[in-house]
């Protein structure tokens, strides 16, 4: 198989990671191929910020987590959500996994951000390291110490953030629905 499709089935959103450093240069090349990305009249508006530290994770989670925890609540009292999220509840850490490495792709035009995060997350599969776009991590702007580090000013928009570690066990493949396509 052509390797970047191999690539391509092969990513999985990982929410298990080792406790083990990611090496700078790996993530480097993660954040390259994210600013490779096409943009509209090239132009990248987009920046990033790596979170390492132990103590700005934790500060994130205490951040995300009320936001994450008053879903979860939802989805439990609906039945036909329930058994899904259930598995979410037992995780210690449910927004950012423990992941050693938080990304986060700061810009402005959704499209091109996305398209930004993609090529990161197939960069770090690439490299064998597991990623996973977190959407509830992206929701910290009530704690000025996090907008302040960040340097989120009132325009930028958060995309991610993307999950980077070496990764833990193996997720489920998720079954995929054929693809609904119509030639003309």
């Amino acid at each position: 198989m052509n390797q970047v499709l191999d690539i391509i089935k092969k990513r999985r959103s990982w929410r298990a990671f080792e406790a083990k450093t990611v090496p700078k240069k790996l993530v480097e090349q993660v954040i390259n191929a994210g600013n490779e990305a096409p943009s509209g009249m090239n132009s990248q508006p987009w920046r990033f910020v790596v979170i390492e530290s132990e103590a700005m994770r934790r500060r994130l989670f205490d951040a995300a987590y009320p936001k994450w925890r008053r879903v979860y609540e939802d989805l439990m009292r609906n039945p036909a959500s329930a058994k899904e999220a259930e598995k979410y509840g037992k995780i210690e850490d449910p927004v950012y996994y423990r992941a050693p490495v938080v990304v986060f792709v700061i810009g402005k035009g959704a499209v091109n951000c996305a398209l930004c995060c993609e090529n990161m997350m197939l960069a770090a599969e690439s490299l064998g390291l597991g990623n996973c776009y977190v959407y509830f991590g992206s929701l910290i702007r009530d704690d000025p110490v996090i907008v302040e580090a960040l340097e989120l000013g009132e325009k930028d928009e958060i995309y991610g953030p993307i999950l980077l570690g070496y990764p833990k066990g193996k997720p489920e493949v998720p079954p995929k629905k054929p693809a609904k396509v119509k030639w003309v």
